[in-house]
């Protein structure tokens, strides 16, 4: 199926056709593509042939309503990052909740205010672009990165960070399914305590030791999460030998990679912040950096080879 020419597609999914002319005279209006289905089956039809930058979502509609087609739409993975903005005449709030429960990013109340929706649909856009390009530099980059909503659910992942969970759970498929519960349980752990960032937790399964550590919450409803593979011996004996930098140093900056802070360093190895910090100062000489961002990111470049 061809897409017209312009940038931005938005697949618009309502049963009323004068709501439908309405909202395409407006969209395309604004220079943006449209695509209009008129029911939640029509809907996943389209979908299985090409990917909108949006889609607007009637909540009523007969057939599979528009909650259950949003869920359906992103139990998919190629489909699950698609931001879905809710149109509804309802005003209850636990029709407002089940549009957020089942993955809309927002709503807007029927009847339109086109400008209104013109600029909530450019804003999500935006952020879903940013956040594709954000992800996609953690792709190339390899690190090992995850996202997931307030609840727990997985939003995205990296390739490197998929490899790392299936060493737990090798059961495991990342194609529409959940997190394992070896991982689900350690997010619910981390979004318990306030889901802070620096927060941590570690799953064993065997001899893999992976750590989960909050970096960040960011848009409304998304948690990054980075993940490490934890080998200690084997980790900083790569540090130790490509760096060349003494035992100590080594497991000083392995836990600097792992983005610990001073103190936690302190903790895990025995040693005074004072000392750890002497440590430091060494590492930045013997690496030719002078901040500890750098540090840690010549740490990363050498256990992942």
């Amino acid at each position: 199926m061809s897409l017209p020419a312009h940038t931005q597609t938005v697949l618009v999914v309502d049963d009323e056709p004068d709501s439908l002319r309405m909202l395409t005279a407006a969209l395309e209006g604004a220079e943006l593509s449209v695509l209009v289905a008129t029911s939640g089956e029509a809907a996943l039809d389209l979908l299985d042939h090409i990917l909108p930058d949006m889609i607007l979502m009637d909540a009523v509609m007969p057939g599979i309503d528009g909650f259950e087609t949003t869920a359906r739409i992103k139990k998919r993975p190629e489909l699950a990052n698609v931001p879905v903005i809710f149109m509804t005449g309802l005003t209850e709030s636990e029709h407002v909740v089940e549009a957020f429960e089942v993955g809309g990013v927002d709503y807007i109340r029927k009847p339109v205010n086109l400008m209104e929706l013109i600029a909530r649909v450019r804003v999500h856009i935006s952020q879903s672009r940013a956040m594709h390009a954000s992800v996609a530099s953690l792709d190339a980059t390899g690190r090992l990165m995850m996202a997931t909503d307030a609840q727990g659910r997985m939003l995205w992942c990296t390739p490197r960070a998929e490899q790392a969970i299936l060493r737990i759970a090798p059961d495991w498929s990342r194609d529409g399914n959940p997190l394992p519960v070896e991982v689900s349980t350690l997010v619910e752990r981390l979004l318990s305590r306030g889901g802070r960032p620096g927060t941590a937790a570690k799953v064993e399964q065997g001899e893999c030791v992976l750590e989960l550590v909050i970096i960040a919450h960011y848009r409304e409803n998304e948690v990054l999460i980075r993940l490490n593979e934890i080998s200690h011996e084997q980790n900083v004996a790569k540090l130790r030998d490509q760096l060349e930098l003494t035992q100590r140093e080594a497991e000083v900056l392995l836990w600097v990679g792992y983005g610990k802070a001073s103190n936690d360093i302190s903790d895990v190895l025995s040693i005074s912040p004072r000392t750890v910090q002497k440590h430091l100062e060494r590492i930045y000489v013997k690496l030719g950096v002078e901040k500890r961002s750098a540090a840690a990111a010549i740490a990363i470049r050498a256990i992942e080879q």
